[in-house]
């Protein structure tokens, strides 16, 4: 019974720091956008790695001219 005198308090502080660490990455912007990365891996900026039709590997055209 006299271990209830520890464990409650230290159950307490144990909470409110895991509301105080919420609390913070929320004010910080932790959870501003969620799908960003998400979208952000599908939507790539690199130059295709594909020729467009009738170009070669130097860009000139493959019919010689």
């Amino acid at each position: 019974m006299e271990i209830l005198y520890i464990l409650i308090p230290l159950a307490v502080i144990l909470a409110a720091v895991a509301i105080a660490a919420f609390v913070m990455s929320v004010r910080s912007g932790q959870y501003d956008d969620l799908d960003g990365a998400a979208h952000r891996i599908l939507m790539d900026d690199d130059d295709p790695m594909i020729p467009k039709y009738g170009e070669d590997k130097k860009g000139k055209d493959a019919s010689g001219d």
